[in-house]
């Protein structure tokens, strides 16, 4: 689940979609911001149904990558955490 094996590939994996949430927060957004950006990136993939990732395995990763302090909340947005 947190990474990728046999039966479950890199981008299904939340390491692998921490990986791309953490290149749209490029600045600090909103949950709803960046589930629309991560959406969008996947529009392609939701159209034949080979979703990456669903809105709650989003917010895992958003919990795993809280857990692992590369993530802060701060005044109702998210960004990433400054050295």
């Amino acid at each position: 689940m947190i990474l990728p094996s046999k039966h479950l590939t890199q981008s299904r994996s939340l390491i692998g979609v921490g990986a791309e949430i953490l290149v749209l927060l490029d600045s600090p957004q909103t949950v709803s911001a960046l589930w629309n950006n991560f959406s969008e990136k996947h529009q392609s993939t939701i159209r034949t149904g080979t979703v990456s990732a669903s809105f709650d395995w989003f917010i895992l990763t958003l919990d795993l990558l809280h857990t692992m302090k590369a993530l802060e909340f701060k005044k109702g947005r998210i960004r990433r955490k400054s050295k």
